[in-house]
């Protein structure tokens, strides 16, 4: 199982950054992967994935929510075996750094590759300076 952990700092209240990351639906927008999100029930949620052109699956649940601080989640069914944590820290009124844990088991040959070759790690950092942008231009959802 390959583990990730990568931070962002977010020129925005830490409030703002929580909030804008528990948006799981506006995740599309600014993660390249990810095709559609959506919400199941309560901590449940359902990913469309699309990963170095395979199709993928599955279903989440938020395993720990502390408002502010950190969310934690795995994958329970589907193509895709992960599980991870963000955290959130003020580091002033207005910046808020957000570290992310990400441990996940590619599920085919072709992602195993990809991960191996490090891919899959500047896909986070990517997807981070991408959620980072996100915020702070203020985009929202249509």
């Amino acid at each position: 199982m390959a583990r990730i952990e990568e931070s962002v700092e977010v020129n925005a209240p830490l409030a703002a950054v929580y909030e804008q990351w528990t948006r799981y639906e506006e995740f599309p927008e600014f993660m390249r992967g990810v095709v559609r999100v959506e919400r199941t029930g309560p901590g449940a949620t359902r990913w469309v994935v699309d990963a170095v052109g395979v199709h993928r699956e599955f279903e989440a649940r938020t395993t720990e929510a502390v408002p502010e601080e950190r969310v934690a989640w795995e994958s329970v069914s589907g193509d895709v075996r992960q599980a991870g944590v963000v955290t959130f820290h003020r580091v002033d009124e207005d910046t808020t750094r957000l570290m992310v844990q990400l441990e996940l088991e590619p599920p085919g040959l072709l992602e195993r590759l990809v991960e191996a070759l490090g891919f899959v790690d500047r896909r986070v950092i990517d997807d981070l300076r991408d959620f980072k942008e996100h915020v702070e231009s203020g985009r929202r959802a249509a």
